[in-house]
This record gives C-alpha cells, structure tokens and sequence, in this order.
C-alpha cells in the first residue's frame, strides 16, 4: 500500500462531507475519494443486514480505487457494520459514532440530548456506549425527516424550522447543556440549531474527533502522505450531484455515478 494513496469517506449521503472537511483542514496532503450513496438515503430507516450489504458495495468500490484507509463518515453504517466491515476487509477502518463521552464529562446539569437517526439510536453499539453513562439523563431523538430535507437541499426551509423546533424543545425545557449531533448530516444544521437554543447550549459533533484518529492510525500504520504535489479530490454520487457542490461550495471534480 502506498502512502500517496487516498483515504477513501463514504456515507449515505452528502452528510459525511461535514467529516470530510475536518480531515481535509488537519490533513491538507492527503488524497481523498468521497463516496456519497444518496440513492440509498437515509440508512436510519433501513434494516441492519440492509446497512451491512451497503457498506460492503461502497468498499468495494472504494478499495477499487486504491484506497489506503476508509473512513465510515456515516454515525448508521458505523454503529450497524463497523464490526463486519473490520472482520471482512484488511484495511484500516476510522468510525463515527455519537460524541456521548465529551458531553456527559462536561455537562454540569447531567442532562444531556442526543439528535441521532433511529438506526444509530437503535444500535447495539450505541446502547452500549450509553450504558457506561447511568449517572448522566440521556434524552434521545430521532431526527425524523432531517436527513431528506439536508439531501434535497432545504436546510433553511420552514419545514425544516418547525422540525428542529418540535425535537429540541423538550431538550430545552429538560435542561439540556450539550447537545450530542449522532449524523454526519447535522453538523449543516448548527446554524438552525444555534438559533433554536439557548447560548449556554453547546453543541458537540464527531468531526475533529474523527480527523485527528484518522491522522494517527495514518500515522501508526506509516500511511502519511510525504509527497510534495497537491492533493487530489474526488467526490462520487449515484444522486443529482447539484446539491453536494452546493454544499461543497464548488463544482470541480464532483461527478455523477453509479456504483
């Protein structure tokens, strides 16, 4: 494996460009490949062996394309499949999963709420990590609706207003101090969210977490790219593709195809 091979990020959608960001600022000379599966969005509502064979088809594809390390850019596919996917494939594997741990040391109410998709909130490995918190008041959502919205490009629609307000309110009035985002989508929705909650809300999404465990499980396995030419992006989509360069601001190498 050569390290001036890309990393390769997929998700169910455009949602894990949000992660994609966060390794691209820490990790400038990395190639990358995206890989957004919109077709197949939301994976929240599918079955665990749906979200499995998923993950499967978008490794494989991204293997094809040489990649060094695959990044799970997907809170569903991380909490459904990271296990298959570590036992089938010898590459290494970076997940998201909910930032629990951050919020629940800090919170001084010991009341938190996490805004999640139902199938990581459903998920073996999420309720395990909740488990080692039964000190902290864990008030969990499902943000229904919230990933088509992002995916049809209306994230600053009156729909999508209404919807944030019905699922954060009671976080507020339960007296919530952080608020936990468990998708890859949401991290596009801070800007709605910050006008919803109250200043002494913080927010905590997965994204520097994840860039800084992809630079050192690069740097563990000897994979930093030491080459001195411009990193190169692909970004991939079996969907309409205006939307991701919408959200990528951009249109250069952003192609349509299906996989």
């Amino acid at each position: 494996m050569s390290n001036t091979h890309p990393i390769g990020l997929f998700d169910s959608g455009i949602g894990g460009t949000s992660i994609w960001k966060e390794i691209h600022q820490l990790l400038p000379n990395e190639n990358t490949i995206y890989l957004a599966d919109s077709k197949n969005a939301p994976y929240g509502k599918k079955t665990k062996e749906e979200i499995i064979n998923l993950c499967f088809k978008n490794v494989d594809f991204l293997l094809g394309q040489k990649c060094k390390l695959i990044v799970v850019a997907c809170n569903t596919a991380t909490t459904n499949a990271i296990k298959e996917l570590r036992a089938k494939y010898d590459i290494p594997f970076i997940g998201i999963e909910p930032a629990i741990k951050p919020a629940a040391n800090l919170s001084e109410t010991q009341t938190i709420g996490i805004l999640a998709t139902k199938g990581t909130l459903n998920s073996e490995l999420f309720n395990r990590q909740v488990e080692n918190y039964s000190n902290i008041k864990i008030l969990e959502q499902v943000g229904y609706g919230l990933v088509e919205l992002i995916e049809n490009g209306k994230i600053e629609s009156e729909e999508m207003k209404n919807l944030l307000k019905l699922y954060l309110r009671p976080m507020i009035t339960a007296n919530i101090d952080y608020l936990v985002l468990g998708c890859s989508h949401y991290p596009y929705l801070i800007p709605q969210i910050k006008k919803i909650l109250p200043e002494h809300i913080k927010i905590i999404d997965s994204g520097q977490a994840v860039a800084k465990q992809t630079k050192s499980i690069l740097e563990k396995n000897n994979l930093i790219n030491l080459s001195s030419e411009n990193s190169k992006t692909i970004f991939y989509t079996n969907s309409d593709a205006t939307v991701l360069k919408n959200i990528l601001g951009f249109t250069e190498n952003v192609f349509e195809k299906d996989f």
